[in-house]
């Protein structure tokens, strides 16, 4: 799985990709491939990745893990293929997309427009299981996702960082902010929504 890794991002990632516990997580996700229904589909699970090279990073959004229903992980954080009903965490954010910056509600919940233009939908666990949310945490994943945004630290900057709950704000927390702009608000899923994500203005601020 690792080796489906990008290699602009490969050389990025070397010193982390070194460490003898990325074998430990290659296998994990190997035992789960081979025991349960595995989320998103392998050629996936690096798409964020693949779709923004580490020199195209010019935001960062941070998700927990991918959706754990069928048909919706797409590899990107937050985002589902065209034509697949809005989660509700994904419904909330592109609410206050259009809120945020007075355009109309985009046609499909695919964020591939998004990574596109530079922004990395990074998730901190890349795999789950079906069903079961936050069932690889285990596995080992926040030492790769980590490093990645360590690298993205790294670079000159500015980056923006959104980081939407706790989970996202614990991956990013050794972000210089002297040098990127980070922005913390809560989670956009139902539970949380009200309580610091609707109004905050993320993709305004962020502009």
């Amino acid at each position: 799985m690792l080796a489906s890794i990008p290699a602009n991002w490969r050389s990025i990632l070397a010193e982390a990709l070194a460490d003898p516990r990325m074998e430990s997580l290659d296998d994990c996700v190997a035992v789960e491939r081979s025991t349960y229904e595995v989320y998103p589909e392998d050629a996936d699970v690096f798409r964020a990745l693949r779709l923004t090279p580490f020199d195209s990073v010019r935001a960062v959004i941070i998700g927990q893990d991918p959706y754990h229903r069928p048909g919706q992980a797409d590899g990107l954080a937050f985002s589902v293929p065209p034509g697949v009903p809005l989660p509700p965490s994904l419904r909330n954010i592109l609410a206050e997309y259009s809120r945020d910056l007075g355009r109309p509600l985009p046609a499909t919940g695919s964020l591939v427009p998004w990574a596109e233009r530079g922004v990395l939908l990074l998730n901190t666990f890349l795999t789950v299981r079906r069903g079961e949310p936050v069932s690889h945490a285990k596995c080992g994943w926040p030492l790769l996702t980590g490093a990645v945004v360590q690298a993205v630290n790294d670079k000159p900057g500015p980056v923006v960082f959104l980081l939407w709950g706790a989970r996202a704000q614990e991956l990013a927390r050794n972000v210089d902010e002297e040098r990127h702009i980070v922005l913390r608000s809560g989670h956009p899923s139902p539970l949380s929504a009200r309580r610091g994500f609707n109004g905050s203005r993320p993709f305004a601020a962020a502009n």
